[in-house]
């Protein structure tokens, strides 16, 4: 048991960051969360994504109603203005 423990002793001072290394195992988990947080994200940015398009045709359309009707008041206004010269 001694010598195990020895052997030990001496692994960790010449390999004093070989605790810190990650194993396969690990690396495996952390790309799995990774991946899972990518697709968290791909998710939620389409989700953004589509609320602006949708933003974007209700503004269109804000837009068309007003743009609309005062063209026809510009076109009538300035056919007044034809009319009086």
């Amino acid at each position: 048991m001694r010598v195990i423990a020895e052997a030990f002793e001496r692994l960790e001072e010449r390999y004093p960051h070989l605790p810190e290394l990650a194993t396969q195992g690990h690396v495996r988990e952390s790309e799995l969360r990774l991946q899972k947080e990518i697709k968290r994200v791909r998710a939620e940015l389409k989700l953004d994504i589509e609320q602006v398009r949708a933003e974007v045709a209700r503004t269109k359309v804000d837009l068309l109603k007003w743009i609309v009707p005062l063209m026809f008041a510009q076109v009538a206004a300035i056919a007044a203005l034809v009319k009086l010269l």
